[in-house]
């Protein structure tokens, strides 16, 4: 296999794409019915994955290792540029918040079942610490660790739904509902956050667009079955209220181990624990390794520093130490970091886009440059989503 092949690209992007969400999904959007839940994530894949193809045009059009700090600036001018600063160290620091709170989480019980003592704050530095390493030594370590890792995932979540498929009550399975709307969309959109990842596949790519494109579509498309059959499976199982519910899942300080307690229990086999605590393993994995690279490319290209030397420590020192400062003080902080998150994705990877595209086309000849279809009339529809997420993550939140 080629060191740059396509499939790794599309692991890349798979990886940083299922983590947390994920293991947060089942929970969170159940209760608005099988149905209801299958629409939202369909309609959040197409409206992500076409602003990832914006954010790509964006991008193209500036010299290589540019990230969005600098496409922000050079589309929208500083008031952009600093719209992007915020809401970017915002999103990525909610999201490594949830991952390593919910990676500790996952730690902790492994360390238990191994009967081994565990405390939160000591499972939370080795989580943050092991996997920092990885991501400070570069893409090209990530890329060969996130393969393996992937592989791994995709075998365990192919047996893990096979397991439990004996288990289902396809009577769970009914309904479309809109009573936590508000909960479920900004998480959904969150479980879609990959498009932070585009400015350095770019790079490693050497902005080869037919790759991207692939890259983009296929790597994106591969969660969304797979969130779809997680979901299904897991609301099939899971009675919605009562002991180890679902809703005390989306209640619990601890909801990853909850899950594979829940799961254990109504399945009475010990063969899915193991299968669920791997999967949830190398869930927060990856999505850790993905979202920390684009972190620190993103604050290198925004503090004009080389990831060389002191220049390299000062950057990973920012990467990890918020993130660990808040999980260390709010552990509990999973699913709500999620639901801040999905607030700064639909600014930064769905608005910002948008604008950044739509100024870039008024200042090029029409085909001079990769654009992606729809026009404005696509634009608008997304942006207005956008809009709509914004306002039911801030009412869920502050209201």
């Amino acid at each position: 296999m080629n060191n740059k092949s396509i499939l790794g690209g599309m692991l890349l992007v798979t990886g940083t794409t299922i983590g947390a969400g994920m293991l947060a999904l089942p929970a969170s959007i159940s209760q608005n019915g099988f149905y209801g839940a299958t629409l939202m994530l369909l309609l959040c894949w197409v409206s992500t994955t076409f602003s990832a193809l914006l954010l790509l045009e964006a991008n193209l059009r500036l010299p290589i290792n540019s990230n969005i700090i600098s496409m922000a600036k050079k589309t929208l001018g500083p008031l952009g540029a600093i719209v992007a600063w915020l809401s970017y160290l915002l999103l990525l620091y909610s999201l490594l918040s949830a991952y390593i709170a919910g990676g500790s989480d996952v730690l902790g019980g492994l360390l238990v079942a191994g009967n081994i003592p565990s405390l939160h704050w000591l499972d939370e530095l080795l989580f943050a610490g092991i996997l920092g390493i990885i991501v400070y030594r570069g893409i090209k370590t990530v890329d060969y660790v996130n393969r393996g890792l992937m592989s791994t995932k995709f075998i365990a979540i192919v047996l893990l739904i096979i397991s439990l498929i004996p288990f289902i009550h396809v009577s769970h399975l009914t309904g479309i509902s809109a009573v936590h709307l508000p909960m479920a969309v900004t998480v959904v959109v969150t479980s879609f956050g990959y498009a932070v990842i585009i400015p350095s596949i770019r790079t490693y790519y050497n902005s080869d667009v037919a790759k991207l494109r692939k890259i983009i579509i296929v790597g994106s498309f591969i969660p969304l079955l797979g969130y779809f059959l997680w979901v299904s499976v897991v609301l099939a199982v899971l009675p919605m209220i009562g002991h180890l519910s679902l809703v005390q899942i989306f209640q619990s300080a601890d909801p990853n181990t909850q899950l594979t307690q829940a799961l254990s229990f109504y399945s009475r086999s010990e063969w899915i624990t193991v299968v669920t605590r791997v999967f949830t393993s190398v869930c927060m994995a990856t999505s850790f390794l993905g979202v920390s690279l684009c972190l620190s490319d993103f604050l290198a290209d925004g503090m004009n520093v080389k990831k060389h030397g002191r220049g390299a420590f000062l950057i990973y020192v920012m990467t990890f130490v918020p993130p660990l400062l808040i999980v260390l003080f709010y552990p509990a902080i999973f699913i709500k970091s999620l639901s801040y998150a999905g607030i700064f994705c639909a600014i930064l990877l769905i608005i910002l886009p948008v604008l950044m595209v739509w100024s870039g086309r008024r200042k090029v000849e029409k085909g001079a440059d990769y654009q992606v279809r729809g026009g404005k009339p696509a634009m608008v529809i997304v942006l207005l989503a956008a809009v709509v997420i914004i306002v039911f993550g801030l009412y869920e939140n502050f209201f």
